[in-house]
């Protein structure tokens, strides 16, 4: 038998192995009610994403590789874009989106210190993060009551001559008023950065988000969609952003050659850039102050088997979010309750439910009751971000005020609804609800 062939044998004896191993550790896995936990998130597997894992890991090409390529190639495809470069992280993502619009291959249009760029402070830190960490000045939006999106209506107060991009997230997977951010930022010239990584999945107008901004951001951290346990992605339809993200991810270096080729350009000893002398090796030449945030292929592996499954799990999220609607409804009395996006068909992230501030109870009271009974419950992430310690002395600008996103830091929490949460968990959640308030 020829190597190759023993080799193919060999491997499938093993994911045969690896498939009685699953089958052996998952079990049956029994609900009881008050004894076991309901998520607000989870991992959602099964023996094909333990197969890819352990198929990447027999070819030890540790880092990006086939299964890389394959996943950035079927994850484009499946939003509608042109380029997906894998990262290892969502927030490394955001990072690369923001650093990339700092390149000086953008000419005029670059953002540079000083400059601004519009966002909220309702949500999670490392959408903030990457403005401050290029000397820009973030401005703050308030958002809006039961979508939790930026309130688009006073974007357009926010813009100074300084103001060169919108940076906002779909919040909980609820997109944001894309068609109003769009004009505004097509009349000004901004730069429309989009974080999706709580909304993969979404649509706005029959279209997915993650396909509208110049650049847009994915996570595949175990609690989003999918998972790759770390992982992310960055995605633009513009051909010279792919190839200022690919630099930044990769050392900063000018050459595109994947990982483990050489030459992709065919003069690889012909460049002449900087100071350098002529012919220096462009796989060694460094057109921008970059980093390493590649992911590793045994990550895209996990990741290849869950795209399979996405179709699936928005379905299920749409469904439980559903449920958890029609049964709340009869409580609006005490709840804020979320609605989608004008024109937009969310893939929730979780439930948010924000407790009027006329209701018999606070929101610590119904959240210590829900974790008691084992359901767990999540703030809206920081809540208000310049109240929160790391952001004490950092520069920002407020458009009027950020009266909701108060109410959201003191008065909302939400729940998941991944599709790990099946009708016993739901039932379980429906009664919990019923208990404490058939006691206020």
């Amino acid at each position: 038998m020829k190597s190759e062939e023993q080799e193919e044998q060999l491997r499938k004896e093993i994911f045969e192995k690896v498939s009685e191993f699953y089958r052996s550790k998952k079990g049956a896995e029994t609900f009881i009610p008050g004894k076991t936990s309901v998520n607000y998130a989870g991992r959602i597997y099964d023996e094909t994403e333990l197969i890819n894992l352990v198929d990447a890991s027999l070819d030890f090409w540790l880092t990006a590789g086939r299964y890389s390529a394959e996943f950035e190639s079927k994850l484009a495809d499946f939003l509608g874009v042109k380029y997906a470069l894998l990262a290892n992280s969502g927030s490394s993502a955001n990072l690369l989106a923001i650093a990339a619009l700092t390149s000086p291959l953008l000419k005029e249009r670059r953002l540079q210190p000083g400059d601004e760029v519009i966002t909220t402070a309702c949500g999670f830190p490392t959408t903030l993060n990457p403005i401050l960490q290029h000397n820009l000045v973030p401005i703050f939006v308030d958002i809006e009551l039961g979508t939790y999106a930026i309130d688009a209506a006073k974007i357009e107060k926010a813009i100074t001559p300084k103001t060169k991009a919108i940076f906002v997230a779909h919040t909980l997977g609820n997109p944001v008023n894309i068609g109003h951010i769009l004009q505004i930022a097509k009349k000004h010239n901004l730069w429309f950065v989009e974080d999706n990584c709580d909304a993969l999945g979404s649509t706005y107008n029959g279209k997915y988000t993650g396909s509208f901004g110049d650049i847009s951001t994915c996570s595949f951290y175990p609690a989003h969609h999918i998972t790759m346990g770390e992982g992310g992605a960055v995605l633009t339809n513009d051909h010279l952003l792919k190839r200022i993200i690919a630099s930044f991810r990769d050392w900063g270096r000018d050459c595109w050659c994947d990982t483990g080729h050489d030459d992709s350009c065919k003069k690889r000893f012909e460049w002449q850039l900087g100071e350098l002398p002529f012919g220096y090796d462009h796989k060694y030449i460094y057109s921008h102050i970059g980093y390493n945030l590649k992911v590793t292929d045994m990550q895209a592996a996990i990741g290849l088997a869950q795209l399979k499954k996405l179709n699936g799990f928005i379905e299920a999220r749409r469904k439980n979010f559903d449920c958890l609607y029609e049964y709340l409804k009869k409580y609006e009395t005490h709840f804020i309750l979320p609605h989608p996006t004008e024109q937009s068909e969310p893939s929730w992230f979780g439930f948010p439910i924000m407790v009027r501030e006329d209701a018999p109870f606070t929101r610590k009271d119904i959240v210590s009751y829900m974790e008691d009974n084992k359901i767990a419950t999540r703030m809206l992430f920081g809540g208000n971000l310049i109240k929160q310690p790391a952001y004490e002395n950092i520069q920002y600008r407020i458009v009027d005020d950020l009266k909701n996103t108060d109410m959201v830091m003191n008065n909302l929490f939400w729940i998941g609804v991944y599709p790990g949460i099946d009708k016993q968990r739901l039932d379980w959640i429906f009664e919990i609800f019923e208990r404490f308030l058939s006691g206020v």
